[in-house]
């Protein structure tokens, strides 16, 4: 079954524009079938808020219809945010002690901006953490994006990310490194993906705390890996939810940094997403620019768009679809408990000790 419009959202709206089955509350509340409950915790900066919302509202909305889906957006209070964002929050979205007193079957967890040196430092550290301990003993899994990732295997492996030299930004190429594992079934075993970050946490840290990593590039690292028991809390430091033009307005908000002097030099574009087509555009925007100083309504993002690609969208919904599937099987909706009656909560999967061959 479809994905449910629960509340009045916009981003239910604008995904059936988009063509995706989306079923009114009214219609959904009188059919006897089985209910996955996704909570969505936003923590993404007010710029990006609304788009990171829709993106993996989207990601599980484009699951096989095993079940009614309801996703529940919510963030933390401790986040500085403006006027609108506040609003927006005010509105549309669900408060955590609600969703605790309700429960979850899912959690996915986004990234989020950072100011401090140690995450732990963040005014956010505290809150995330409390809802990453209870999402662990009353969820079936946890799913993380990008600072998530880094913010939970610093809290339960003591595993400090790395301050690169620049920033890793672009599309990837990826091999699967665990092709016999659930959530990456049906998945291509090269396939591209997203990266947009200043810190990473090698492969290496990943492994050593005992961690399986299901797929990693050699220039952008580990994309994918799950905790011990292979299944409770999935982590991503690539961007699976991109849409195709989510790097280029990065670079559109970089480029307005140099042009306003933030900046020493232009900046570089995402790797492997330009083509010399799209670079040759920019590049002339930005000389013209400071020939003639026009403001920000200029920027050719419309002449740019058609030359980028999105080449990792089929492999995101995959990864979801798989994950939303093994939530399906594991949850015990009747009971009201995270797994099912004679599964082990450290090995839900019972895949641990197997030979994978």
């Amino acid at each position: 079954m479809p994905l449910v419009a629960h509340n009045d959202l916009p981003t239910f709206a604008r995904l059936r524009q988009f063509g995706l089955e989306i079923l009114p509350l009214d219609e959904a509340v009188h059919q006897d079938i089985r209910e996955l409950h996704i909570g969505l915790l936003n923590m993404m900066p007010d710029a990006a808020l609304a788009a990171t919302e829709h993106q993996f509202i989207n990601l599980v909305g484009n699951c096989n219809k095993i079940a009614q889906f309801y996703v529940y957006p919510f963030s933390l209070s401790a986040l500085d945010r403006e006027r609108d964002a506040r609003e927006h929050i005010d509105r549309y979205y669900f408060d955590f002690r609600d969703l605790q007193a309700a429960g979850l079957d899912a959690l996915i967890i986004t990234g989020a901006n950072v100011a401090n040196p140690a995450l732990d430092q963040e005014p956010f550290w505290a809150p995330l953490m409390e809802v990453v301990q209870w999402a662990e003993h009353h969820t079936t899994s946890i799913l993380c994006s990008c600072l998530a990732t880094h913010a939970l295997l610093k809290h339960h492996h003591g595993i400090e990310r790395q301050l690169m030299e620049r920033k890793r930004w672009g599309v990837y190429s990826h091999r699967l490194t665990a092709p016999e594992h659930p959530l990456v079934r049906d998945i291509n075993t090269r396939f591209d993906a997203p990266h947009s970050r200043w810190n990473t946490i090698t492969r290496e840290q990943f492994e050593a705390a005992g961690l399986k990593v299901l797929a990693a590039s050699e220039e952008a690292g580990v994309h994918l890996a799950v905790s011990p028991d292979l299944f409770r809390i999935v982590y991503f430091q690539g961007h699976p939810e991109y849409d195709a033009n989510s790097l280029l307005k990065e670079y559109k908000r970089e480029v307005f940094r140099y042009l306003d002097g933030e900046l020493d030099a232009p900046p570089p574009t995402p790797e492997h997403y330009f083509c010399p087509q799209a670079t040759a555009i920019a590049t002339e925007f930005i000389d013209r620019a400071q020939r003639t100083a026009r403001g920000r309504d200029a920027f050719p993002e419309a002449e740019i768009l058609p030359y980028v690609d999105n080449t990792w969208r089929d492999t995101g919904k995959a990864i979801f679809n798989n994950w939303l599937g093994l939530v399906y099987r594991l949850t015990d909706v009747d009971r009201g408990i995270p797994f099912m009656p004679g599964i082990d909560p450290q090995d839900p999967l019972g895949l641990l000790g197997r030979d994978p061959h």
